[in-house]
């Protein structure tokens, strides 16, 4: 999880136009590539996602009356501090082009299961 707070400082959380070919470079095959920033993007994520909410339930008051709604000052700061972060895709992108992911390739046997 660090690596994602390294890049909330370093690295722009807007989306930026990417060069296709670019992309493509780097596998020889843009689906292939695209593939890899979805599969990174989903881990990054779920990582993210994960420490928010126990951050969150750090914070959280369990309250039994379901007509009361407290605001919790330290929930809605953190929320906002994962606002502003990148957008995983941004993240796994980023990771894909300075060549700091990589993907193995299963090989198939020739066998086909069902």
């Amino acid at each position: 999880m660090n690596n994602v707070k390294k890049y909330n400082k370093e690295l722009n959380p807007s989306v930026e136009v990417q060069s296709l070919r670019t992309i493509e470079e780097l596998t020889g095959n843009l689906y292939e590539s695209l593939y890899i920033i979805t599969k990174r993007a989903n881990q990054i994520n779920a990582t993210v996602r994960e420490e928010l909410h126990h951050k969150l339930e750090e914070f959280a008051t369990h309250n039994d009356n379901l007509e009361e709604v407290f605001e919790n000052r330290e929930q809605i700061e953190i929320s906002r501090h994962y606002e502003k972060m990148p957008k995983p895709t941004v993240l796994a992108l980023d990771e894909f082009l300075n060549a700091k992911i990589y993907m193995r390739k299963n090989e198939d046997d020739g066998t086909n299961t069902q």
